[in-house]
């Protein structure tokens, strides 16, 4: 039998993350061949794979990184069984050198091939399942190119956004992060409403006047104030003859309280900008630059970012795990 030092333990359990014991059991069983030692490691983590392939790999971390030119970014979430497992120093580490190795590929596939430390990050995978004995996976993989980019990871690495500009100026690094903050914190999933599809905004039109007119029925029988039926949801149906109609029925309310006409072009803006808001509540919720901003709701995230000069938001991804 091969006489098995410490220091060969040390160095096997460094470059695979088992254990001590499985490390030392794997170095008697190959007689002391690393490699041997290795690839005994990694078959345990194969057998382990394949009993839990039906497990739900629902727990985990999400990790944004961006290269050294800020030019790219990547969000990985490595999934796991567990949230004791997802909330280990040593389990985020390693999705955090995923993350770095995934920025530079354009695709999940690619980046599951890609080398990590002399095996595919889809045999790390494995290998790291026979070590930790819960199922591990790649769960979302998102990628951005830009001129500046940047990124926020949310406390406990459950969410994580990155944000690409159009331009590298003064303040970019701060405007990105407080971007990818913003969607993070408020889940929007397109940049603007005019990237709406009109069939979905139509269809979630109907379907929010329907949910409301049920519950109204229920507020009408308990004699309580019935909630207010919305004629429209995106800025994307307020076209500007229905902006053009919406003023002409202001002004003739401002007529009829009495309001002198000379007064009427301080008092137009406002009501006019309530009726917007009123009648925009789907892009709030779902699109990122006409959401109010979460540092200072008085201006649009697009206003924030026009705040540095001449850029613009040109991509973002969001990542979460529930």
């Amino acid at each position: 039998m091969a006489k098995i030092t410490a220091a060969e333990v040390n160095n096997l359990r460094k470059s695979t993350g088992a254990g001590m014991m499985d490390c030392k059991n794997a170095l008697v069983e190959a007689e002391g061949d690393f490699d041997k030692a290795v690839d005994i490691l990694r078959k345990k983590g194969q057998k382990v794979a394949a009993k839990r392939a039906d497990r739900d790999s629902s727990e985990g971390a999400v990790i944004a990184y961006v290269n050294d030119t800020n030019t790219q970014g990547a969000i990985i979430s490595l999934n796991c069984e567990t949230d004791f497992v997802a909330k280990n120093d040593a389990f985020v580490a390693l999705a955090t050198e995923f993350a770095k190795t995934a920025v530079n590929y354009n695709s999940k596939e690619e980046f599951l091939n890609a080398d990590f430390g002399g095996m595919t990050v889809a045999e790390k995978l494995i290998e790291q399942t026979g070590v930790i004995g819960e199922k591990l996976e790649i769960g979302a993989f998102e990628k951005v190119t830009g001129e500046y980019v940047g990124f926020y990871i949310h406390a406990g690495n459950k969410i994580a956004a990155i944000t690409a500009l159009s331009a590298n100026v003064a303040g970019s690094d701060v405007v990105a992060k407080d971007i990818s903050m913003q969607a993070a914190a408020m889940g929007a999933s397109i940049l603007s409403y005019k990237d709406f599809d009109p069939a979905f905004v139509a269809s979630e039109t109907e379907a929010r006047i329907a949910v409301i007119e049920k519950d109204n029925i229920e507020l009408g029988r308990l004699g309580k104030t019935l909630k207010n039926i919305p004629t429209f949801i995106s800025r994307s149906q307020l076209t500007d003859a229905i902006i053009a109609e919406t003023e002409e029925k202001l002004k003739a309310e401002l007529k009829a309280e009495g309001k002198p006409e000379a007064i009427w072009d301080r008092i137009l803006p406002g009501k006019l900008e309530r009726f917007i808001s009123d009648n925009t509540t789907l892009d709030q919720e779902q699109c990122l630059l006409d959401q109010n901003f979460i540092k200072d709701d008085k201006i649009t995230v697009a206003e924030y970012v026009k705040s540095i000069g001449d850029v613009t938001v040109t991509d973002f991804k969001r990542v979460s795990i529930a």
